[in-house]
């Protein structure tokens, strides 16, 4: 994709509004997965005129389409992009990040475990929350938990048997009530893994468990009149109410349920997804549906029900849905909203459906406007990352046979076709013995030096066939002639169909079913092609440009004749009247013995 395509089709579409995003390749492969606060400027920001970062050049190069999802919030776009970076792992997630690598909550695999930062992953049987893309969110979350449950963070090895012997003794954590002193026995362990419990449900987003947790121990405290410990849960649950105000994706108040959104524009229905478990949007896709000819919107959203529901292996009990329908699932409870959160999540997915529908009109009017060829090389021009349309390319190949009769060929393509009256090829003129990239770095020279003087319009693309070597002496007359900045050149190598860029180590790899590698392996052979055929053509004149030429009365085809059976003038010479007969008739056969063998022909 191209900056001028972005600007073209996507971005007129684009929401000023929170979301996620995703970066699609050839295949439908989800390349990256991110979120932003404003999808419109974030997205724009990847196609700024020279990127810091090589690989988001290549993440640019290699995509085909941007889809996002709309969301409330910052926050929802966060939690939506770590699920989807679990469930895809996109290629580039991994390569796009920055020196930092994500950030993540371990909680320790030990007796009384602990909770704590970390950035490495470690295989140890603990168990990891994230990742988090803000140490800022993290160090929230460690906060609410050490003000909400007494955690330990001291790294003393707390077995029974240490315990029981009574090695360690309470630090000031205990005494300023950050901790209840397992170390001494003063906590049992399952008391404690109670709380660890409950920290993975805040980490989980589980804040209904949570809640319930507190509340219970307040009523606890409470009817054993205990009332300073009820106060102190009392105020846990005010710090927790005011934290999950705060962070929950949709409402405390909803739990599972999925989210439908049905539209409709000329002949396709637009229906978009919302999958949420505990309050939080963990799903979001957007599905067309070619209308059939009796097909109204009911029976449509009822059939995208079923579709995407078994999908993603959906169980939930309820469905939000912008008109009520008849439906065969049981157990299931179907909601219109008119107000509240189940309506601002509702009021999410049809946003979400109509982007969707702008920019589907937006592809299709793009389509509708390109013919092939220049479908192709818009193609060509997105994966080669080019500022110009390669109307006009031209593609170099050498050929030898054991250094012998070494050429040279130049192929020409103009609208994705071959432009046969263009071709040139080239006898290899200040080269000795078998030398491709010096034999290259000439031809390249000669074409373009020629073309430059007869004032002729040079190519947008340049291929060279070979990989890094033939392209660097191609770069070398490039240089020379100081068109670098005016062509593009790239070198092709055959084992993998690598492509190189000047000065540039890391290839790149077009996917095997796209168009603009077909057309790149069509010039690359057909300038072998070329190239084979004039270096035949030069091997056969010089075979006839033998002393057989000499004898008076044998022409060139007879000399083909000859050449082509015997293979060589020494085998003609020394080959009998009878066997020369065969091939090229009585009377030639006498002039050659006779011009050979002057003494044999007077027996003749």
């Amino acid at each position: 994709m191209t900056a001028k395509e972005f600007k073209d089709i996507f971005y007129p579409s684009i929401p000023v509004e929170p979301g996620i995003y995703k970066f699609i390749g050839e295949d439908e492969n989800i390349l990256y997965v991110g979120k932003a606060k404003d999808l419109r400027k974030r997205l724009n920001s990847y196609f700024q005129k020279n990127p810091a970062v090589f690989k988001v050049k290549l993440l640019v190069r290699n995509s085909v389409r941007i889809d996002y999802t709309v969301v409330h919030s910052e926050h929802d776009a966060l939690l939506l992009e770590n699920t989807l970076i679990k469930k895809h792992q996109p290629r580039y997630n991994v390569m796009l990040k920055d020196g930092k690598s994500y950030s993540y909550i371990r909680i320790r695999k030990e007796n009384f475990p602990r909770v704590e930062f970390t950035r490495k992953v470690i295989r140890d049987g603990s168990v990891y929350f994230g990742p988090f893309t803000s140490k800022y969110k993290v160090n929230i979350l460690l906060d609410l938990i050490k003000r909400l449950f007494k955690v330990r963070t001291c790294k003393l090895n707390l077995t029974e048997k240490n315990i029981n012997a009574g090695k360690f003794k309470v630090c000031l954590e205990f005494h300023i009530k950050n901790c209840m002193g397992p170390c001494e026995g003063l906590q049992s362990e399952r008391e404690y893994n109670e709380m660890i419990d409950q920290v993975k449900n805040v980490l989980k987003g589980h804040f209904k468990l949570v809640k319930d947790y507190i509340v219970d121990k307040m009523h606890y405290y409470a009817g054993i009149l205990e009332f300073e410990k009820a106060q102190e849960f009392k105020e846990k649950l005010i710090i927790f109410e005011d934290y999950q105000a705060k962070s929950t994706v949709v409402s405390p108040s909803i739990k599972d349920l999925d989210v439908f959104y049905i539209d409709s524009e000329d002949d396709c229905f637009y229906v978009n997804f919302l999958k949420v478990v505990n309050g939080s949007i963990i799903t979001a896709e957007t599905v067309k549906l070619e209308k059939n000819l009796d097909e109204d919107k009911e029976s449509a959203l009822r059939f995208a029900i079923s579709h995407l529901r078994e999908k993603y292996n959906s169980i939930s009990p309820e469905l939000i849905l912008p008109f009520r329908i008849t439906t065969t699932i049981e157990n299931i409870v179907v909601t219109v909203p008119r107000k509240g959160d189940k309506f601002q999540l509702l009021e999410m997915s049809r946003k979400n459906v109509r982007y969707f529908m702008i920019q589907n009109k937006a592809n299709k009017e793009e389509s509708k406007r390109t013919t092939p060829s220049e479908r192709i090389l818009n193609t060509l021009k997105t994966d080669l990352q080019m500022d110009k349309i390669p109307i006009h390319i031209e593609c170099f190949d050498n050929s030898n046979l054991h250094g012998t009769n070494p050429v040279a060929s130049c192929v020409v393509f103009k609208n994705a076709k071959p432009s046969k009256k263009d071709y040139r090829h080239f006898n290899i003129k200040t080269v000795e013995g078998i030398n491709d990239f010096a034999s290259m770095e000439e031809i390249v020279l000669r074409r373009y030096k020629r073309l430059i003087e007869e004032e002729k319009e040079l190519p947008q693309l340049i291929i060279i066939d070979g990989g890094k070597g033939q392209l660097s002496s191609a770069m070398h007359s490039i240089d020379q002639l100081g068109i670098k900045d005016e062509v593009m050149v790239i070198g092709i190598a055959k084992r993998l169909e690598e492509i190189y860029f000047p000065h540039d180590p890391v290839p790149l790899y077009i996917n095997k079913k796209s168009e603009s590698l077909k057309l790149i392996q069509q010039l690359r052979n057909e300038a072998h092609r070329f190239a084979i055929t004039f270096h035949r053509d030069q091997r056969s004149k010089k075979f006839i440009d033998t002393k057989l030429k000499d004898i008076p009365g044998v022409g060139e085809k007879s000399i083909s004749k000859l050449l082509r059976h015997f293979k060589s003038v020494e085998k003609i010479k020394e080959a009998t009247f009878e066997d020369l007969m065969i091939i090229v008739g009585k009377t030639i056969a006498g002039k050659i013995i006779k011009y050979f063998h002057p003494l044999q022909s007077d027996l003749l």
